[in-house]
């Protein structure tokens, strides 16, 4: 299965801004420049994760981005459908009623065998996406990374956030 770079972003883009300070935004272009992306199309992505709930904004002099609720309350998956919807990834076409051994629509009675063996992966992929919060991401990113790179970030953020 094959997700969007916009997925990536945006799950990048959470983490950072899971670790500010309470009442911290930080802009899309602060964003962007951390991870020296577009901005105007992390920005999308960042207004598909406002419209989910998952982060909250603010216009101003100062405003910008803040996760919506607690990281230990939004899953892969909650990012993974505000980026790119909620409908499955194998999409049945019905391609065995077409040509010269067409099956009748009447003789459709039960799924195809292909879409159902595609929708049971995917429906497996979804339920390890949601098994994973962004705060167990975090964690495990934190008990992996070096002392000085946590320094580093935490200081970018400290100066970039609002």
């Amino acid at each position: 299965m094959k997700l969007s770079r916009g997925v990536e972003w945006a799950t990048h883009s959470c983490t950072v801004l899971a670790a500010l300070p309470e009442e911290r935004e930080l802009s899309a272009e602060a964003l962007a420049e951390f991870y020296e992306l577009p901005s105007a199309y992390l920005a999308k992505q960042l207004q598909a994760l406002r419209r989910a709930g998952i982060v909250q904004s603010s216009r101003g002099k100062g405003g910008g981005y803040r996760l919506g609720r607690p990281a230990n309350m939004i899953s892969l998956l909650d990012i993974v459908r505000a980026i790119e919807g909620p409908e499955p990834a194998f999409r049945c076409s019905e391609i065995r009623q077409n040509g010269p051994c067409a099956l009748k629509k009447a003789d459709c009675k039960r799924p195809c065998e292909i879409a159902a063996a595609f929708g049971k992966a995917e429906q497996v992929f979804r339920n390890a996406l949601a098994a994973q919060t962004l705060d167990s991401l975090i964690s495990e990113f934190v008990g992996n990374a070096s002392p000085a790179h946590l320094m580093d970030m935490a200081g970018w953020i400290r100066e970039k956030s609002g």
